[in-house]
Parts: C-alpha cells; structure tokens; sequence
C-alpha cells in the first residue's frame, strides 16, 4: 500500500506512510502477543491499534464533523486526538481488560461517520466500498464476539478457530476502511482532483488490495 498509494501521499499527506507502518507494527506484535500469550504482548498489540486508529482520525477526519469549539482547525484536531490517545494509552494499562471492548466502540463512531457520508454522496465506488467495509467489520465483529461469549460451545464442537477468523476478516477490513476514509476526506480536502479507486494486483479479481489513483485534475462546475 505505501507503493501503490504514493502519488495520492504525494499530493494528499505523507503521513499515510506512518499509517501503513503502523499497520504492520500491529501484525508483529499481534503475533508476538499470540505467540507468548504475554500481558505485554497483549498492550503492544492494543495500543498499536489505538495508535492507528488515533493516526486515521488525525488525517482523514472530515473537518465538519469537528468539536465545535476548534472550529474546522485541524492542527488542534490533532492535537486534540494526540492528547486524548495519550491519556488512552496511560489508562490502558489501568484496566487492560476493557481495552479491547473500547477499541470495537471506536468503530461505532467512524460507523457513524460513514453512514452520514453513504448518504451525502452519488459516487459508486465509495459507496461500494463503504457496502464492503461495514460488512466485513461487521463479519469480524461476531467472529470476535463468538468467541469471547460462546468459547465453550466452539470448543463442545471442535471449532476453536473463532478468533482467527477475527484476525482474517479485521485485517482485510483495514485496508478497505483506510482507502474508504481517503475518499472520503478527497471529497473535502481535495475537490480539484479525481481519485479512482483501484485493486492491486489486477481489478478484474473478485479479491485484491484496494489502493486510490489520481486519475487527474478537474475544474469545479
């Protein structure tokens, strides 16, 4: 994705590359975590996350759906999101068995967002993609609730892979969310550029990585 998103970084925000690293954070130490099953494993994962979800929000946040009291200012928006995500990460360690439930609710809020933006557009693709996004979160969502509620019934019948098929569908989701976000945030910060979306490695496959094109520039009617 960092190779496939670099002319949208180029002319949108490099900080899409600390995104994609971070990305990749979380996958080493979701496996460093399910490997050791350790309780520091357990907070490098989380607060990666947290990290990640905290960097989305700092770039591709609609500036409409700010506090009122910053205004449409982003740099406080950020600093805002900073700030916030620091006392998250101190009070993760406080109460690290309700960091996972927090981190879900998270998603309740860019839900939210989405929603309001599949109304307000006509645009296929970001639609299609908002369709997709919701409905693998949503599959990952019960995989992952499944198997904290219902663990001893998947165990009764030999199917202890609940969690793992959390991961699969969380991690195809991400991608999809972030390229989601990036149209989304095009619509505002960038009105004079037409973005295509794409599927690494071919998009005529029924499964690929997505990733936006700048297709070039257009005036405004």
């Amino acid at each position: 994705m960092m190779f496939l998103m670099h002319p949208y970084a180029q002319k949108r925000s490099r900080s899409i590359y600390a995104l994609c690293v971070l990305f990749m954070v979380i996958g080493l130490f979701s496996m460093y975590f399910h490997m050791t099953l350790s309780f520091l494993g357990q907070l490098l994962d989380e607060i990666s996350i947290l990290w990640l979800l905290a960097g989305g929000y700092s770039i591709w946040m609609p500036r409409c759906y700010f506090p009122t009291f910053l205004g449409e200012n982003r740099p406080q928006f950020i600093c805002l999101v900073f700030i916030a995500t620091m006392v998250s990460t101190f009070l993760s360690f406080l109460r690290p068995t309700v960091n996972a439930y927090a981190l879900n609710s998270i998603a309740v809020h860019i839900l939210y967002i989405v929603f309001q933006e599949y109304k307000k557009t006509s645009n296929k693709e970001l639609r299609h993609l908002i369709e997709v996004s919701v409905v693998l979160w949503a599959f990952a969502l019960t995989s992952w609730i499944s198997d904290r509620f219902l663990c001893s019934f998947w165990q009764q019948i030999n199917f202890s892979y609940m969690h793992s098929i959390w991961h699969l569908f969380i991690s195809i989701t991400f991608p999809y969310g972030m390229v989601t976000m990036a149209l989304v945030d095009a619509r505002y910060e960038m009105p004079n550029q037409t973005l295509k979306v794409r599927y690494w490695p071919r998009d005529t496959w029924p499964v690929g990585l997505p990733y936006v094109e700048i297709s070039g520039d257009h005036k405004n009617c």
